[in-house]
C-alpha cells in the first residue's frame, strides 16, 4: 500500500507543480495547507490545547493568499487569537492554545505561501524544494542502514544516524547542484551549492520536528489519510522547512 499511494503521490505532485495552471496550483496548495493544519490541530488536543480546525481556515487561507505584509498580517491574527482565548472557559489553557495557534498556522499555511512565492520565480524552485528531501531521505535511509551506528537524535527519532543525515547533505546537494544546473542554468555554482545545503538541513531539521511533536504528543503517525504513509504532516514536513527556507536564501542572497 506504502509503494502504490507513492505511485499516485509522486506523479500527480510533480503535474502539479511544473504542469498545472496557476489556478490549479493554487487550489491545490490551499487543500494540502488546509489538511496539514488539520492533523496539526488534532496533535495540539494532545497537549491540552484544543484547536478547532475549521477557526484556522479563513485567518491560514488570508496568510496564504492575501496582500498584506507577512508581519501585519500575523500580528493581527494571533492579537485575534488572544481575545478570543479569553472565552476559555480554563483561562490557564487560554495562552498556551494561542501559542497553538499561532504556531500552526506559521508551520502550516505560511510555509506553503512559500511555495506560492517560489512558485512565482519558477516552477522549478518547487519542485526542487521538495524533490531535495526525497533525495536526502533515500540516500540517509540507505546509508544509514548500511553504516549507521552513531544515532542523531535518539530520544526523537532513534532510527536517524548521524552517517545518514551527513549522507542526506552530500547526496541531496550533488543532485541539486546537477538539477538547477540544468533546469535553472541561470544561477550561479555558489548559490545552487548553498540553497541545496540549505534546504537539505532544513528539511531534515522539519522531520525532526514533527516527530518530536509527534512523540510528545504520544502518537506514531500524525493521521491516516495516506494508506502506509500515516498522515499528510508525516509526507511533508520535511518540505514544511525546506521551502520557506530556500524562497529565504534566494531572497537574501538573488
Amino acid at each position: 500500500m506504502r509503494v502504490l499511494t507513492s505511485l499516485v503521490l509522486i506523479p500527480t505532485v510533480t503535474w502539479l507543480i511544473l504542469f498545472s495552471p496557476q489556478e490549479v496550483f493554487h487550489a491545490a496548495v490551499a487543500v494540502f495547507a488546509l489538511l496539514c493544519w488539520h492533523e496539526f490541530a488534532g496533535l495540539a488536543g494532545h497537549y491540552d490545547a484544543k484547536l478547532v480546525s475549521w477557526h484556522g481556515w479563513l485567518p491560514g487561507l488570508l496568510i496564504l493568499y492575501a496582500g498584506l505584509s507577512g508581519t501585519m498580517l500575523m500580528t493581527v491574527i494571533i492579537l485575534g487569537a488572544m481575545a478570543a482565548a479569553l472565552r476559555n472557559q480554563e483561562l490557564k489553557l487560554g495562552i498556551p492554545a494561542t501559542a497553538f495557534f499561532a504556531l500552526g498556522l506559521i508551520y502550516t499555511f505560511g510555509a506553503w505561501r512559500s511555495a506560492v512565492e517560489l512558485r512565482t520565480i519558477s516552477p522549478y524552485w518547487v519542485f526542487y524544494a521538495n524533490a531535495i528531501n526525497w533525495v536526502g531521505d533515500s540516500a540517509a535511509y540507505f546509508v544509514g542502514r548500511a553504516i549507521g551506528k552513531h544515532k542523531l537524535a535518539p530520544r526523537i527519532s532513534p532510527g536517524k544516524s548521524v552517517e545518514g543525515a551527513v549522507a542526506s547533505v552530500v547526496f541531496a546537494s550533488a543532485f541539486g547542484v546537477g538539477f538547477l544546473h540544468y533546469f535553472l542554468p541561470e544561477t550561479p555554482l555558489w548559490l545552487a551549492m548553498g540553497v541545496s545545503v540549505a534546504a537539505n538541513i532544513a528539511g531534515q531539521l522539519g522531520d525532526l520536528a514533527e516527530s518530536a511533536l509527534k512523540r510528545g504528543a504520544g502518537v506514531k503517525d500524525s493521521g491516516t489519510l495516506l494508506p502506509g504513509h500515516g498522515g499528510w504532516l508525516d509526507r511533508l514536513d520535511s518540505s514544511l522547512f525546506s521551502l520557506p527556507v530556500t524562497l529565504f536564501v534566494l531572497t537574501l542572497l538573488r
